[in-house]
């Protein structure tokens, strides 16, 4: 009886440490609506892309010169992925809120403070990285060079919440090279990558944690 005294006080010292130095209240539903989020907005893309009065193909949007206009489809791309950002943040906030008010935590608090600003830094860089490569005439690498960011803002920020978007990281970081390699499906990749692999996620850590 007193080993497991001993034990379960070990368990709750240990749950209050991980619960002072991670933000735990992640839900595995802002993955699913923002993958989803992210599959629409990759349909209205190619959509898009599909009209003949626009750019015919991602293979010709990618190559500047050949489209008359360009920057008015590049500011059509910018505003889509936009609203895609806000949609997943007011989502992944409206979850998050739900989930710790479950777990009788606050929402921003030492932990999620620290998380945010560890995703932000890569996230801020890769956001100016992106903005000079249309700058300078180089769409092509957009999308790869977003998914590898995005990668190392996971890996950065699962310091300081579930070690499992590490994983997802790892996956968007890989996804992101190799769309360096098969430079003409970067709007392929770029769903699979922010959209299936977000959904995967958000079931996993649904039924691991929440179900």
């Amino acid at each position: 009886m007193e080993s497991n005294q001993h034990l379960d006080n070990l368990v709750h010292i240990r749950s209050l440490m991980e619960k002072s130095t991670r933000f735990l209240s992640l839900s595995g539903l802002t993955g699913v609506a923002a993958g989803i989020y992210a599959l629409i907005a990759a349909f209205i893309a190619w959509w898009y892309l599909d009209n003949p009065g626009v750019a015919s193909s991602y293979s010709r949007l990618i190559h500047p010169l050949q489209i008359s206009g360009i920057l008015t489809h590049y500011l059509f791309f910018v505003a889509l992925a936009a609203a895609t950002l806000i949609m997943s943040l007011v989502t992944g906030v409206v979850f998050t809120m739900r989930k710790a008010s479950k777990r009788g935590e606050t929402v921003w608090n030492k932990a999620s403070k620290r998380m945010a600003i560890n995703l932000m830094i890569p996230l801020a860089a890769g956001g100016l990285f992106c903005a000079q490569l249309i700058n300078y005439g180089l769409p092509a690498l957009v999308a790869p060079a977003m998914l590898i960011f995005y990668g190392l803002a996971l890996i950065n920020g699962s310091k300081y919440t579930l070690e499992d978007i590490r994983y997802l990281g790892l996956i968007e970081i890989v996804l992101g090279i190799l769309n360096l390699f098969f430079i003409m499906y970067g709007l392929w990749f770029w769903a699979i990558g922010f959209g299936v692999m977000h959904i995967v996620y958000g079931v996993v850590m649904y039924y691991k944690y929440e179900a």
